[in-house]
């Protein structure tokens, strides 16, 4: 019995000790100040220019367009620009409505997937060299009300579309900032 508590003990102090060993190896992602004094991750997000989606103007691509990058440049500026540019991300997409339950009765779709795929660039301005690609998704489920409610059906579908359009944001926010964060 007591050795099995020493052996507890024993184990809890190596834990700790470890613990205190590596504290000041921890250095906070989106810290103001690097310990180095090289550019922080918010400061070379900054300097990533997100331009307009080229897509029709008044299409449903293009308001869904507008939704992505202006939650991106939300959260990469948490304004709506930054510093000087020394990135370009282009960012394409494409959208998808999927019917998951049928009425019976009326043959009308109850619960709807709406989804996008995106596929994003980010290029480097003084040389034009793409240094990172990457594609991600997102898919939102949304119920539609009965056949009279069509404004809450069209509210429920374009709350879907910016609920993706943040989803798509936000990890494509996450994919740049552990980008920059390795290069750094």
């Amino acid at each position: 019995m007591l050795s099995a508590k020493l052996r507890i003990a024993a184990r809890l102090t190596a834990i700790v000790a470890l613990g205190a060993l590596t504290a000041g190896c921890f250095q906070p992602m989106y810290a103001a100040k690097t310990a180095d004094g090289s550019p922080a991750l918010r400061e070379k997000l900054a300097a990533v220019e997100v331009p307009p989606l080229d897509y029709p103007n008044a299409s449903p691509q293009a308001r869904v367009g507008v939704e992505i990058r202006n939650a991106l440049m939300f959260k990469m500026y948490g304004a709506a620009t930054g510093t000087a540019p020394l990135y370009t991300l282009k960012i394409r997409f494409n959208p998808s409505r999927t019917s998951l339950i049928v009425d019976p009765n009326t043959a009308l779709p109850t619960s709807e997937n709406y989804g996008i795929d995106a596929t994003y660039g980010l290029i480097e301005i003084a040389t034009g060299k793409q240094v990172l690609t990457g594609s991600t998704f997102a898919r939102v489920t949304y119920d539609i009300p009965g056949q009279q409610q069509r404004f809450a059906r069209t509210r429920a579908a374009r709350d879907a579309e910016n609920r993706a359009a943040g989803e798509i944001a936000d990890n494509i926010n996450t994919r740049l900032a552990s980008f920059f964060y390795k290069e750094s």
